[in-house]
């Protein structure tokens, strides 16, 4: 299998969006990086095929994706379901949040991130 994750070209583009995170990115960021939930490593604004995705756990072939206003339009949703069918197709499941939901309630979030883990920590 060709290479498909943080593929060169993408590069730039990537450390961009690491370093302009939205404020959503950042609440989950700070509650998920360090290996701070159930020891699973979370990488950002993680390349897989032509795609960014926001946060993604190697370990368990998963990936976060935070939605802002522009998901919920019909292009935003079309968009939406084909990257997500990529990725599914690679065998990596997708789990996506509005951003509202993370300052509402983010622990509840958290669990819904865990409830989603299959493989047991290192």
């Amino acid at each position: 299998m060709s290479k498909i994750h943080n593929l060169k070209r993408l590069e730039k583009f990537r450390k961009k969006l690491r370093k302009s995170l939205t404020p959503a990115e950042a609440v989950l960021w700070n509650a998920i990086k360090n290996k701070q939930l159930e020891g699973r490593k979370f990488r950002r604004q993680h390349s897989i095929g032509n795609y960014i995705v926001d946060f993604y756990c190697p370990q368990e072939k998963l990936v976060i994706e935070l939605d802002g206003a522009g998901h919920f339009t019909h292009e935003g949703n079309e968009k939406d379901e084909v990257r997500d069918n990529y990725l599914n197709s690679l065998g990596i499941r997708v789990i996506r949040f509005e951003n509202k939901e993370l300052y509402h309630n983010l622990e509840a979030v958290l669990k819904v991130i865990s409830d989603n883990f299959k493989a047991t920590a290192d």
